[in-house]
């Protein structure tokens, strides 16, 4: 019996735009409302669409604030998994039965934050999270060092309800030593949450990801949000979001500037053919590696 199962990403815009750049909390709490109020309008058309296994864009409750360095935005991390939206979202999730994967800014202590994604069960358990271990600090606009240390979980993997699901965020994507060893972990599809902006980072959106899908035998879904986001105004987030299959192609795919819910029936049956005909995790030499990680 082929093992199917319905899959959805969410790309949407920033609700409530910050004219002032850097706001107090107040306006911090409206943001994240409005924008857990519209993730859950999507999560309610994924859940009628069938959808098993969804995910959310990269810091899903904000704006991508990284434009700016203000300590203000400090405020919008919390807690993972006993703040108030993994709360909220594991009853979701078990209401629905449904995979939630949910990108967040995560408070940890005072004075430490991750970009984080946590991971809760179709039963309305909490299974981890994933933090971002890759940090870029690159101008203009992406000055994520101020806000997340780098991530210290390494590359878990979560054997959800219906499919074993990694999670590699944004900036991660460029790098492949991750995107291995998620796969080698046993990862059955990888989703890739983030906030990339045209002019930057376009050309590699559909080269990269589907590079990692390819070499590793597994499906990705990578996610990206859409529109611009004043005050910053550092480019257009250019949407874009697909699923590709084990072997690289690309199935499913949104809009470059429209919200929208992406939706793929994934058959993880295509791993299992992918990789009994490319047998690149037998074919490893890792005794040979060593100089990657003394360079």
């Amino acid at each position: 019996m082929s093992r199917i199962i319905k899959c959805g990403l969410i790309q949407t815009k920033n609700v409530l735009q910050s004219p002032a750049g850097g706001t107090d909390s107040s306006t911090i709490d409206k943001i994240k409302t409005a924008m857990l109020d519209k993730h859950l309008q999507y999560t309610k058309e994924a859940h009628e669409k069938g959808v098993k296994i969804l995910c959310y864009q990269e810091i899903f409750n904000g704006p991508y604030f990284c434009a700016e360095q203000q300590t203000c935005w400090y405020d919008a991390a919390e807690p993972i998994p006993d703040g108030p939206t993994v709360t909220k979202l594991k009853k979701v999730a078990k209401e629905y039965d449904m995979v939630l994967i949910v990108p967040l800014y995560e408070l940890e202590q005072t004075g430490v934050y991750y970009n984080s994604a946590a991971v809760i069960d179709a039963d309305g358990t909490y299974l981890g999270k994933y933090r971002k271990n890759h940090i870029p600090h690159v101008a203009p606009g992406f000055w994520e060092k101020f806000y997340f240390k780098p991530g210290n979980l390494g590359y878990p993997v979560f054997r959800t309800k219906y499919a074993t699901i990694g999670v590699y965020i944004c900036y991660d994507r460029h790098f492949p030593e991750g995107a291995r060893a998620l796969g080698l972990n046993g990862a059955e599809i990888v989703f890739n949450p983030s906030a990339t902006v045209a002019g930057l980072s376009e050309y590699l959106w559909k080269l990269e990801q589907p590079a990692h899908a390819a070499a590793n035998g597994y499906f990705v879904g990578a996610i990206n949000r859409v529109g611009t986001e004043a005050p910053w105004n550092i480019g257009e987030f250019y949407g874009s979001s697909y699923f590709c299959n084990p072997r690289g192609q690309i199935i499913a795919e949104a809009s470059r500037d429209k919200e929208e819910l992406v939706v793929a029936d994934l058959n993880l049956d295509e791993i299992k053919e992918v990789r009994n005909t490319w047998q690149f995790f037998r074919d490893r030499r890792p005794e040979t590696y060593d100089e990657l990680v003394k360079l």
